[in-house]
């Protein structure tokens, strides 16, 4: 992880003094990073004064982001267009405005930072991106200790939660991650709880779930040696098992830890017209390259994307991208 410079700072404090209202906000279908970065933002902005609105299109699916989506809202406070003029935007876990998903106002047109860790991401003006951060909880945590000092409880337990929600509660972390642990460390020193963070993570899930589970593993495909997995959901599944608190994190664990296996994908049709699709790998295949090819993107070893079509059109065309690197 590389460690944001005075410059990096500078850039943001003069993005944060050049405007009097904001606008925070996230990729829609939140994840944990997604969420708590967003209110470690707001800690930011609160703490020097700064008026400003948490916005998400939602939807809150994942079970540990659920009790803080009253936080959110998806109408844009309204303001005159002199007020506009001095209003900011922030965006974080996402670099693209069609990832935000719809919210009932204009966002077009708004001078714009954007703090992100995504590998593709695209750096803009105003920009902090840096793909090597496990989580851009990591970067707002940075943010919040060089602008506002020691982060109070609550903030050290939203960061926290952020950083392991992305990390697989450390689990996706290799050697060279010692500064991350080090930022975690001063997190727990200034009140994070990790046992309470890894219940809330892992815990809570309605049996349900663990239902459609088990449909998606029985129904589990191998390709090219037995080295892809891939499953899928129907808009059936979806309705009988679990329309709450979804859990594909298990899936993906559970098929990665098979012998042989280097790469997992999920298909979920969400309407008639259009698919989610997850991917997951080891070390050696970059799936956010494979996500970009049909408008997606993410991380090299976990990706995803959102794209008109049905399972059985779609399937073919990612197993086709997925024998080009396998």
């Amino acid at each position: 992880m590389i460690t944001i410079n005075d410059a990096q700072v500078k850039l943001f404090e003069d993005f944060l003094n050049s405007h009097d209202f904001f606008y925070v906000i996230a990729h829609k279908e939140p994840d944990g990073d997604a969420v708590f970065s967003c209110l470690g933002i707001s800690s930011i902005l609160t703490k020097l004064g700064l008026r400003h609105q948490l916005l998400s299109a939602g939807p809150f699916k994942r079970n540990e982001i659920k009790e803080k989506e009253n936080l959110f809202s998806n109408t844009m406070e309204f303001l005159s267009e002199p007020e506009r003029k001095k209003t900011g935007l922030i965006i974080l876990d996402c670099s693209e405005m069609s990832r935000l998903g719809d919210i009932d106002g204009d966002l077009e047109n708004l001078d714009t930072f954007i703090i992100d860790h995504h590998k593709t991401a695209e750096n803009t003006e105003n920009s902090i991106i840096d793909p090597s951060s496990p989580a851009t909880a990591c970067l707002v945590q940075q943010l919040y200790e060089k602008i506002a000092g020691k982060p109070d409880k609550q903030t050290a337990q939203n960061l926290f939660f952020g950083l392991s929600t992305d990390t697989g509660y450390f689990r996706f972390l290799n050697s060279d991650s010692a500064e991350v642990f080090h930022s975690a460390a001063r997190l727990v020193e200034a009140g994070a709880d990790p046992r309470k963070t890894y219940d809330t993570i892992t815990g809570g899930r309605p049996f349900a779930t663990r239902r459609l589970l088990g449909v998606m593993l029985t129904r589990t495909e191998l390709y090219y040696n037995d080295k892809l997995a891939v499953t899928w959901e129907t808009m059936e599944d979806t309705k009988k098992y679990a329309q709450e608190g979804r859990d594909s994190d298990s899936l993906y664990s559970l098929l990665l830890a098979c012998e042989g296996i280097e790469a997992v994908v999920f298909i979920r049709q969400d309407t008639e017209h259009t698919c989610t699709c997850g991917f997951r790998s080891r070390d050696r295949i970059d799936v956010s390259a494979i996500a970009a090819r049909f408008g997606g993107g993410g991380h090299k070893n976990a990706a995803g994307l959102s794209t008109e079509g049905k399972i059985e059109t779609l399937k073919p065309a990612i197993l086709k991208e997925f024998a080009k690197v396998i």
